[in-house]
């Protein structure tokens, strides 16, 4: 099947919020603070801080990929492969530490006196989940059992008030045993946040750069799905200045409801575009005229809760 190309003229700057909680989408050399500030991590090695817009607010990362090792090669990854890395693994020990460290400085209200977050409004600096991350697909770790473990632990101690832990994932490993166990460990106000960004293989092919094939993700979000609550998050950018073509959006969103029609349970889509800078400038923001136009295309097909980011 060929895809209809569509050019779309450069994104002007935008900053607005709508009845579909739409936040943010310009330029990415002019993203709105504090939304495009690079991840923080306060010399940690494994644990860091970001504000995170579809968090609406402050996350608290736990990196399980600190080798950069991934199965997928996004056009819009914004992990920088150069720098050295020490670590090929997480150490969940060091990694409890920091945890216990960071949420500390949180609460006693430390990180207000440090640069940038002093001048950030202080809704942004609630403490909106504690996710596992990483700087490549954090369940292909060797250390992901252990690493659910560790932040469940932390929480059930009850040292600090409870947070939300949330895996983000592109949704490969997710059939995994190690994967399976980990997730049993959660419960159900945790949240998995499952990474779809194409309808065809094609297009996925174009953007995700996997061997994984789709049908193999669609499958583990359903297995998934059908146990808890998930949450679709779909990054759509224009490459080379050409938009997903009306078909692949379609197609994108087809998928979601044949998974909702098998019984999963989708409860909340997000539409985004980049917002870091990327390793290539072939990728840039859509308009945001164009995201709500995704969005909408969801809706109407799938019923879905749909938020544009």
């Amino acid at each position: 099947m060929s895809l209809k190309i569509e050019k779309i003229p450069p994104a002007a700057p935008q900053w607005t919020r709508d009845q579909d909680q739409v936040v943010s989408l310009g330029k990415k050399k002019i993203t709105p603070a504090p939304f495009s500030q690079p991840r923080d991590f306060l010399e940690n090695r494994f644990v860091y801080l970001t504000i995170s817009p579809r968090a609406r607010g402050l996350s608290v990362g736990i990196n399980l990929n600190p080798d950069g090792v991934c199965n997928f090669d996004c056009l819009y990854c914004d992990v920088d492969h150069s720098i050295p890395r020490p670590d090929r693994e997480v150490d969940c020990d060091v990694a409890a530490r920091e945890l216990e460290q960071t949420l500390e400085l949180l609460h006693n209200g430390s990180l207000r006196r440090l640069a940038p977050y002093a001048g950030m409004p202080e809704e942004l600096l609630v403490l909106r989940h504690v996710a596992l991350s990483g700087d490549g697909e954090p369940t292909i770790s060797a250390r992901f059992r252990e690493a659910v473990e560790t932040a469940v632990h932390i929480r059930a101690r009850a040292k600090f008030p409870f947070f939300k832990i949330v895996l983000i994932t592109n949704g490969s490993g997710l059939d995994l045993p190690e994967v399976q166990a980990g997730l049993a460990l959660l419960t159900l106000r945790d949240e998995v946040w499952v990474k779809l960004d194409a309808g065809t293989q094609a297009y996925m092919d174009t953007v995700n750069h996997s061997s994984v094939p789709i049908e193999k993700i669609l499958a583990n979000i359903l297995l998934t799905a059908k146990k808890r609550p998930v949450m679709i998050q779909s990054l759509f950018s224009s490459v080379d200045q050409v938009a997903p073509s009306t078909a692949e959006i379609t197609a994108y969103a087809q998928r979601l409801q044949e998974l909702k029609k098998q019984g999963a349970n989708i409860a909340l889509v997000q539409i985004y575009s980049a917002t870091r800078p990327t390793a290539t400038a072939r990728v840039d923001h859509l308009p945001l005229r164009t995201m709500s136009e995704i969005a909408s295309t969801v809706r109407t097909i799938t019923g879905l809760r749909t938020e544009v980011f």
